[in-house]
């Protein structure tokens, strides 16, 4: 897939070439719908088939068109476009709902991945020579976990070279058990060492944490340089989420990490691409895929500052038709210049 290879090596992550994005995306999905039969079935049923994949459409009316897949379907049927042998890597989504999405990754797949973590990671400052402490609010690794969110948690404890790792969530009679004692203890022993400490993980556990730490009058001042890595949803916790200005004033009382010391990201085992907060705290789209927010009734596509579905589509991965999916999340897309950053 040459129009791939040439998108992620695109030198900055955030400049768009409309042009390569959309010759890269004709050609994932005319390589998943010869090679795929379920998605082949789909694009025929919403008639997209050969002739509307190779059409020369402006990249917004091709995207607005283009067939999306519902998460929620993924969590229910395997769909491959590559055989076993040629799959490198699987990975599924946590399966808090009871069901789970089971990705294929061919290799080409994950090397526009790591690719894409260095660029961006380069960018938004996130390597250091400097070793750091992690303190993981997330799963502990098991033997032959094929879990996202455990890989990516320890993918980021690699941005710089990693002293020690604490878990939160470790496995113990059939179940994880949060330890926030445990931790607790840990980020009191940090305070009196040189080097700096970075969470990673979860957002709801780390404020849980904070919350616990607050409750019993616990402050720590971290190290220069200590940081919070959030990376996931609230899921199960999603009554109990705290707005971003409360978790930030926590972090600052609690660990006296300031805001600009905390970043978040945003993806999806359906969907793996590396959204990154500014600054200013808005994620922005890289240049290797595109956001739609469409109308729950129609589907169609929204202006900017509505409310709707969101529509994500890459195409990074050739083993799995995850192209264009339709998450369960609801988001708005804003115009980049209104950022400020």
């Amino acid at each position: 897939m040459k129009h791939r290879r040439h998108l992620f090596c695109s030198k900055d992550p955030y400049v768009i070439s409309d042009k390569l994005f959309l010759e890269a995306v004709r050609e994932n999905c005319l390589f998943h719908y010869k090679n795929c039969p379920d998605y082949r079935k789909i694009l025929n049923t919403l008639n997209f088939g050969e002739d509307e994949i190779l059409s020369e459409k402006p990249l917004d009316e091709y995207l607005a068109k283009l067939p999306f897949i519902p998460t929620l379907l993924l969590k229910r049927r395997r769909m491959y476009s590559l055989p076993p042998q040629r799959i490198a890597l699987k990975a599924t989504s946590s399966g808090t709902s009871g069901n789970f999405s089971e990705i294929g990754f061919d290799l080409g797949s994950l090397i526009c991945g790591l690719k894409m973590v260095l660029k961006i990671g380069k960018y938004h400052k996130l390597f250091s020579l400097i070793p750091c402490r992690y303190i993981v609010m997330g799963y502990r690794p098991r033997r032959n976990s094929s879990a996202a969110a455990v890989k990516t948690a320890f993918g980021a404890t690699l941005f710089t070279p990693c002293v020690s790792r604490r878990y939160i969530l470790n496995f113990k009679d059939g179940k994880y058990i949060p330890d926030f004692e445990g931790i607790i203890k840990a980020v009191q022993s940090y305070e009196k060492k040189s080097l700096p400490v970075r969470f990673m993980g979860f957002p709801a556990y780390t404020y849980f944490l904070l919350r616990e730490m607050e409750r019993r009058g616990i402050s720590v001042k971290l190290p220069k340089k200590s940081k919070i890595l959030l990376g996931g949803g609230w899921k199960q916790f999603y009554a109990e989420q705290a707005d971003k200005e409360t978790f930030y004033r926590l972090a600052k009382k609690i660990l006296y990490i300031d805001d600009s010391n905390i970043i978040e990201f945003y993806g999806a085992v359906e969907h793996p691409i590396m959204y990154t907060h500014c600054r200013n705290h808005h994620f922005h789209i890289p240049a290797y895929s595109r956001v739609i927010i469409r109308d729950p009734d129609s589907f169609n596509p929204l202006p900017y500052g509505s409310v709707g579905l969101v529509n994500l589509i890459t195409p990074m991965v050739a083993a799995t038709p995850v192209l264009s999916v339709m998450t369960d999340d609801l988001g708005v897309l804003h115009s980049g210049g209104e950022c400020g950053c």
